[in-house]
């Protein structure tokens, strides 16, 4: 009998004399929450003594706690193996924007399972893993959508929220369902409130809830009454008499700690809110709860005596909490220490929520169902794989792979011998101090090998080779507003006037009116052309002074795969657009 076999069995006789009838044993909710930015230091249970949350910690304390979980050591990317228990790069995600953080539409998600089971399914935050048809969260098994665009507010890619500056977290305009709506209040609360009523309108069927919420991702924007709490504290004071290295913070990272903390306890008081609603609503002991971070701190703070932070593969990037809590399937407050990640969330809640996982790809994760049911900490054979640099993987830059205790980094050069990388043995060494390749420079060639095999696999992947595109002249998405985290071209492109970008995309053919957004004004009497195919679309420009936005009406387009170059030249200066909307007019 298979072991999640077994595990509803028991389930059933142990809990149907409670009032749980067989149905809702075997199906479970699901409230999946993730927070941004938050390391595995800002948290009262993880040993800070300057932060507050109660909630958070009190959960914990009732949880099943995997002390070694990892994720990526970016939010993209996390995001993708999150949701298809795949490595990030079978999924066409390789960045956080330079067109990289668009996951194909072939993917199957957590959300696409679960619905397909008759689950009510919700996203209230941060998505992250493309802005276009067929990549939103509604196309991807969301039948609700409450999330902002692109990486982060006041982002560039985030066209609802980027010029709202400094307050793009307090009155948002958000994306409900696909559709523009002003809300009133902070992001977290307004996240959190939305996936409350969520929750309350589905209680009398199975639901899934994706509660990813943005903070404490920068713009470090918090409520005053907030902030006041942790205005006068020193985020340094206190640390490194206990043996584990605490890292120098400038005046600059201890503000930034002081908002981020306020920022975190504001999403614990909303989480009492939330944990106090499945209580009142009958069904806490039938709802899996997780909690977990998608990737270590941006800024230097305290981090439990770990290496590194946001970006880097060291363990202060892409170690992070992971409690699970589900009163009606296991016990909790117990420590599991077994290698696991992200991974391994999509076949861990398939094997609780009795779905099948998908057959026909690979799936790099393992239910973590079989660790919780034995109790133990007895580590299966398995390696972890990290990377992450900007636009597309580097040999061997900011890339690891951690097998039986032993994790070899690489912050070297292609062509670079086993010596120039990193050997570290986290049984003995979890702060990664002492470089061990040079002793061990056997042990470091043997992961190195694996390493190098699982490289070539995943840059072949066809999502990889053949990038998403985004549909343009569907019924699902007319108009189509093309965004900067989208766009690809020269590495970084942000908020640069002066920079070559285009988008992948496929068009269907048609007549279309297409405008162009511009960060600032640019000057008049220039040309706007835009290139697809083997076509290009020029207009001049006869205004009489300065403007942003540009259109041009009733524009033929072919049907064409390939890329949607756009610029405006005036002056021997060259002006790539803020935004781009292509509406179908027939």
């Amino acid at each position: 009998m298979k072991v999640v076999q077994y595990f509803f069995l028991i389930s059933f006789f142990l809990f149907a004399s409670a009032g749980f009838p067989q149905q809702k044993i075997n199906s479970p909710n699901v409230v999946l929450i993730i927070t941004d930015d938050q390391g595995y230091g800002d948290l009262g249970t993880h040993g800070n003594p300057h932060i507050h949350t109660p909630t958070i910690d009190a959960f914990a304390a009732e949880s099943v706690r995997f002390t070694n979980f990892y994720v990526s050591p970016v939010c993209a990317p996390t995001r993708a193996s999150l949701m298809t228990g795949r490595y990030s790069l079978r999924t066409g995600i390789r960045d956080t924007y330079n067109g990289g953080a668009m996951m194909a539409g072939s993917e199957i998600t957590i959300a696409e399972l679960l619905r397909a089971k008759g689950y009510a399914t919700g996203i209230f935050g941060k998505w992250h893993l493309g802005d276009n048809y067929p990549m939103r969260p509604s196309d991807q098994g969301f039948e609700e959508s409450l999330i902002h665009l692109a990486g982060g507010m006041g982002q560039v890619g985030d066209i609802s929220t980027y010029f709202q500056g400094e307050k793009s977290y307090f009155d948002p305009i958000l994306w409900h369902n696909n559709q523009q709506q002003k809300y009133q209040g902070y992001c977290s609360d307004i996240f959190a409130s939305e996936a409350i009523k969520f929750i309350e309108k589905n209680k009398d069927r199975p639901f899934f809830t994706y509660l990813a919420f943005n903070a404490p991702h920068t713009p470090l924007q918090v409520p005053e009454e907030y902030y006041q709490r942790y205005k006068d504290i020193d985020p340094s004071a206190g640390f490194g008499g206990d043996g584990r290295p605490f890292y120098p913070m400038s005046e600059k990272d201890k503000e930034d700690a002081r908002k981020v903390y306020a920022m975190v306890e504001n999403i614990d008081d909303n989480l009492a809110k939330l944990f106090s609603k499945l209580e009142e609503l009958g069904i806490e002991e039938n709802t899996i709860v997780i909690f977990m971070t998608d990737n270590g701190p941006q800024q230097q703070r305290y981090l439990a005596g770990m290496k590194g932070r946001k970006g880097t593969v060291y363990q202060g990037g892409e170690k992070v909490p992971f409690f699970i809590r589900y009163p009606a399937g296991f016990t909790g407050n117990r420590d599991i220490s077994s290698l696991s990640a992200h991974l391994d969330i999509l076949p861990t809640l398939a094997d609780l929520c009795g779905l099948d996982v998908p057959s026909d790809r690979k799936i790099d994760g393992q239910s973590m169902l079989p660790l919780i049911s034995n109790s133990g900490n007895a580590t299966a054979d398995r390696s972890y794989f990290s990377y992450w640099t900007r636009k597309y993987p580097e040999l061997y830059e900011n890339i690891s792979l951690q097998k039986s205790g032993w994790k070899l980094v690489g912050n070297t050069g292609y062509s670079s011998e086993i010596e120039d990388f990193e050997l570290y043995d986290l049984s003995k060494d979890p702060f990664e101090k002492q470089n061990l390749a040079k002793k061990h420079s056997s042990k470091a060639m043997e992961l190195k090998s694996e390493m190098d095999h699982l490289i070539a696999e995943l840059v072949k992947e066809e999502n990889l080779i053949h990038p998403p595109l985004i549909q343009i002249g569907y019924e699902a998405e007319n108009p189509v507003v093309l965004n900067r985290n989208d766009a690809s071209g020269e590495r970084g492109i942000w908020d640069q006037e002066n920079i070559l970008g285009y988008w992948r995309v496929a068009i269907t053919p048609g007549v279309y009116d297409i405008r162009f957004k511009f960060i600032k004004p640019v000057p008049p009497l220039g040309k706007m052309t835009l290139e697809i195919g083997n076509l290009a679309n020029v207009l001049s420009d006869k205004s009489e002074s300065e403007i942003d936005i540009l259109e041009m009406k009733g524009v033929r387009l072919e049907q064409t795969e390939g890329d949607l170059l756009p610029f405006y030249t005036v002056g021997g200066k060259r002006y790539f657009p803020f935004w781009v909307e292509l509406e179908k007019k027939k």
